[in-house]
């Protein structure tokens, strides 16, 4: 790694004559914001003549579907539930493996005629893929967190969102599959579809449930789809970029020995990138843990029912019991998902069956055994609930006890942050005229990113005023801002003590590892209870669940500094102070702005949540959509949430590249 000359500036950068342009650009918009609100109301608050009803439009557009819609031999309705009975028949068969058994009957009437496999059998199972995929460790590792999720009783609701999880995944994980394999194909494919997976990352999952409860019904398939949407963005973007990264040496190879297109892409391609591919599997079974709660609102059921149930009754142990159950399950799918990825398939073994698969021969024995001892001795089949054990009382009074005796102290703090830093932010952005906004916005664009990046910022800021949400936008941002510089605050000094500190670093990311696996919800409780509803209580709630990626990037930017440069820093008498300002903070900061970028992202997506707590903000938008049932009104804030995330990204990322650049570092952070 080599450090640019001073003089060496990026194309789109920051040049020396860019600050006369930022200086103009601002006296600019402070001139219309100080002189000429009377003489321009247009630019403080948006047309209405000129306002686009897209809300409208949607909802139009849904119940032509619904209702009208053909293609031919069938109705757009029927195709729905088509793809309905498709998701729900094995999503049936493994929820009767796993929990409920197998049913003759419906309703109060059914009655079972084959139980599920026995809790020693699914244990007995995870622990047979540990041992296959990793090894003694591995198996000791799965098996710990399902005895976890077995001794805090949280065992059936954690078998009905692993069935959820068994359906997804792989549905996920084949279509992002063939969707990267044909944005490879085909580039103007590959084009028309990045701005999708763009919006179905960044837009808020509640803004996209009201027309999947339209189209899917309420229930487990329409969680399904939900998650699908969710999941299998980085499933696609990973194929296509491992697809690109296989030495161009193997296609020629294929094509000379008369490979057709298809033998290709599975013989060829597709094994070639294996490796990838298996990061992008761990992604989608990630994200499909991460949807669980959400997913509950329409149906699911399993341990996001369960935290739901938990904050609605505001019993924070018992939601953060299930909770961990969540980040249990996740750490388990987590290690065999990576360890899959690792093992070499090379191997070929000979001979019978029996000698081939011992493994799976041994889990088909234990599942048998254990369902027969299950019908002698009940305890076998199912855990018994007097070995179960909770803890959600203490956490619960934990709670209760910080406030009642630091009640005062609290309600100071609260009152102080509010009067003095949120109240008169958010007056100072609601003040601000749309028009100005969108201008510094442009600006910033250009020069960070050339004119098409301006544009980009300009269009989506422009349309976020069009659609008539300016004004929930900036209280969305003023939270989004406050919360995010709150994160760094805390997070950046968090990480850069914890990168040098080997020991201290091993738990610091232990600790942020959890803190990204605990489903969001949870984090409301403890809020709710200390800080009761409002702004301030939000802000907590963002901060708690946006600050792992502040400590991780930082972290990850110092620990990546080339250990020459810090010696000869040294070797030039620097102060541990110099060297930490000088040298490692100045080359961390391309990722430190990722950081910043990621942090962005996940107070953006917390935000949505926090409407629960009386936010009044575009998350609120999206939640009251989804209770009156209006999916025009969801997707249209929505995509408001999703622009001002791409807006961010954006801009960010053109800085953190222009960073690099004048740095003289090749490439990013991988």
């Amino acid at each position: 790694m080599k450090l640019a000359a001073t003089s060496t500036l990026p194309q789109n950068g920051l040049r020396p004559s860019g600050w006369v342009v930022w200086l103009l650009a601002l006296l600019a918009f402070l001139a219309l914001w100080k002189l000429a609100e009377p003489l321009l109301p247009w630019a403080f608050e948006y047309p209405k003549a000129l306002k686009i009803p897209a809300a409208k439009w949607i909802s139009d557009f849904t119940k032509w579907l619904l209702n009208d819609a053909s293609f031919g031999l069938f109705t757009f309705a029927e195709l729905t539930r088509f793809i309905s009975a498709v998701i729900d028949a094995p999503y049936r068969i493994v929820l009767s493996l796993l929990s409920t058994g197998f049913m003759s009957g419906r309703g109060s009437a059914a009655i079972q005629y084959l139980p599920p496999i026995s809790w020693i059998g699914v244990i007995a199972i995870f622990a047979l893929l540990g041992l296959y995929a990793g090894g003694r460790k591995l198996a000791a590792i799965v098996s710990a967190c399902m005895v976890f999720i077995l001794i805090f009783g949280q065992w059936n609701s954690a078998l009905i969102t692993l069935s959820s999880i068994l359906v997804a995944v792989p549905l996920g994980v084949v279509g992002g599959l063939l969707l990267g394999i044909a944005a490879y194909r085909y580039r103007w494919f590959e084009h028309m579809l990045r701005p999708i997976l763009d919006l179905m990352q960044t837009m808020p999952v509640f803004a996209y449930l009201v027309p999947i409860l339209i189209m899917f019904g309420f229930g487990p398939t329409a969680a399904v789809v939900a998650t699908l949407i969710y999941a299998m963005p980085p499933m696609t973007r990973i194929t296509v970029l491992a697809l690109k990264r296989i030495p161009s040496e193997l296609r020629d190879l294929g094509n000379i020995v008369g490979c057709t297109r298809s033998q290709l892409t599975w013989k060829v391609l597709v094994p070639s990138a294996r490796d990838s591919l298996m990061v992008g599997v761990n992604q989608v079974i990630m994200l499909s843990l991460n949807m669980v709660i959400i997913a509950a609102m329409i149906g699911a059921g399993g341990l996001g029912f369960d935290v739901l149930a938990a904050l609605r009754r505001l019993d924070f142990g018992a939601g953060l019991e299930a909770g961990f159950a969540i980040v249990a399950l996740a750490i388990a799918l987590d290690r065999l998902s990576q360890a899959f990825a690792l093992r070499n398939t090379e191997t070929v073994h000979h001979g019978p069956w029996l000698k081939r698969h011992p493994y799976t021969l041994s889990a088909l024995a234990i599942v048998v055994f254990s369902g027969l001892a299950g019908l002698v001795v009940p305890a076998f089949q199912t855990y018994p609930e007097a070995l179960q054990i909770s803890t959600g009382d203490f956490w619960s009074n934990v709670v209760k006890w910080i406030n009642i005796n630091y009640f005062d102290t609290l309600e100071a703090i609260k009152n102080a942050l509010l009067l003095n830093v949120l109240i008169p932010f958010k007056r100072f952005l609601l003040s601000l005229p749309w028009i100005g906004v969108v201008g510094i916005l442009v600006v910033a664009g250009w020069r960070l990113g050339g004119i098409r990046l301006a544009a980009l910022v300009g269009v989506l800021a422009t349309l976020i005023a069009a659609v008539g949400l300016w004004e929930k936008a900036m209280i969305t941002v003023y939270l989004c801002g406050i919360s995010t510089v709150i994160a760094l605050l805390i997070g950046v000094p968090i990480g850069i003590f914890a990168a040098e500190r080997k020991t201290l670093w091993m738990w610091v990311q232990a600790i942020i590892d959890t803190l990204q696996t605990l489903p969001s919800f949870v984090y409301l409780m403890p809020a709710v209870m200390l800080f009761r509803v409002g702004d301030f209580t939000a802000m907590i709630a963002v901060v708690a669940y946006a600050i792992a990626p502040a400590i991780r990037y930082t972290a990850l930017g110092i620990r990546n500094v080339d250990p020459a440069l810090v010696e000869a820093g040294r070797s030039m008498g620097c102060t541990p102070a110099q060297l930490l300002t000088r040298i490692k903070l100045r080359l961390a900061f391309p990722e430190i702005m990722l950081g910043v970028n990621q942090t962005v992202m996940f107070a953006i997506s917390m935000l949505v949540i926090t409407a629960l707590v009386g936010t009044r903000d575009l998350g609120q938008e999206v939640y009251i959509a989804l209770t009156k049932a209006d999916p025009g009104r969801g997707l249209v804030a929505g995509f408001a949430v999703a622009f001002i995330a791409i807006i961010v990204d954006r801009l960010i990322s053109a800085a953190a590249q222009n960073s690099r650049e004048k740095l003289g570092i090749a490439g990013g952070p991988t």
